[in-house]
């Protein structure tokens, strides 16, 4: 009989393969408060009825089983012909993951989304992902696999913070950017497009980060209600300006990496301010 590969949200079955022991001490309404803010029952029917759908197609189902509405600019400015990295803020936790999939789609059919090789769980969106191990070293395999794709046609989509927005001084922003895209740039001679993407996570999102580090806690406990606070996002306007081209040729020696990472992140926060002046 062939294996179920069908993806599906099963609390119980996580927390039983993860700790057994914890598992079976958990009282149920801990149990039942786990599985209401990953929102179980919603997303595993869409995941029934999305069965079968793989790739774009799957991107595009979510899109709209969220009722997102997008709003573009600039990215009819990009020239069809350039090999690109498409470096954006991260500010949701996986919504704009989609909303820059779907809107990079309408005019370059090969792309790749580096992401953390977890997210490969994700098996309707892995064909668009290139996966890097976050905390270890690559693996020889995977070494070659992510230099392959950098040296070919394919765009290359990517979240230089590595980790969602906080709230950072008062203001809703990425942490520091790493250094890696710059130097996969100027390797593999690939031109970047800085973007910005609006949106926010609710106070309590934030305030929990900020208290559990108060608490000392290293674990980011906040992550847990991402399914939530995509939820909560059912409905809205994802609003994503994307900047001019950057040629990969500008990135000389009077930065290094690390401050060209930092550069990038400041131009993508210009964005916002330039598309806000605009309104004004």
């Amino acid at each position: 009989m062939e294996e179920d590969q069908s993806l599906r949200i099963d609390v119980d079955a996580v927390l039983e393969a993860k700790n057994p022991k914890l598992a079976r001490r958990l009282p149920r309404f801990v149990k039942s408060y786990l599985k209401r803010i990953v929102h179980q029952d919603t997303i595993n029917k869409f995941l029934e009825e999305s069965k079968g759908k793989q790739g774009i197609e799957f991107v595009e189902a979510t899109i709209k089983f969220l009722d997102l509405k997008v709003e573009i600019e600039g990215f009819e400015n990009i020239p069809d012909s350039g090999r690109y990295i498409f470096a954006a803020n991260h500010p949701l936790g996986g919504l704009e993951s989609l909303v820059l999939m779907s809107t990079v789609n309408k005019k370059f059919k090969d792309f790749k989304f580096v992401v953390n090789d977890i997210l490969m769980f994700l098996k309707p969106l892995a064909v668009l992902f290139l996966p890097i191990n976050k905390h270890g070293s690559q693996s020889r395999e995977s070494f070659t696999l992510i230099n392959e794709y950098y040296a070919s046609d394919y765009q290359i989509l990517y979240f230089p913070a590595g980790l969602v927005s906080r709230k950072i001084k008062g203001k809703v922003q990425d942490l520091a950017w790493q250094k890696s895209f710059v130097n996969k740039a100027v390797e593999f001679k690939r031109d970047i497009v800085p973007i910005f993407i609006e949106g926010r996570n609710s106070n309590f999102f934030y305030n929990l980060s900020r208290f559990r580090k108060f608490l000392g806690i290293k674990a980011n406990i906040e992550m847990l209600y991402l399914a939530d606070e995509m939820m909560k996002q059912r409905g809205k306007t994802i609003k994503i300006v994307f900047g001019e081209v950057f040629p990969y040729t500008n990135i000389d020696k009077s930065k290094n990496a690390t401050e060209w990472a930092a550069y990038f992140r400041n131009l993508v926060y210009s964005l916002q301010k330039s598309k806000n002046n605009q309104k004004k």
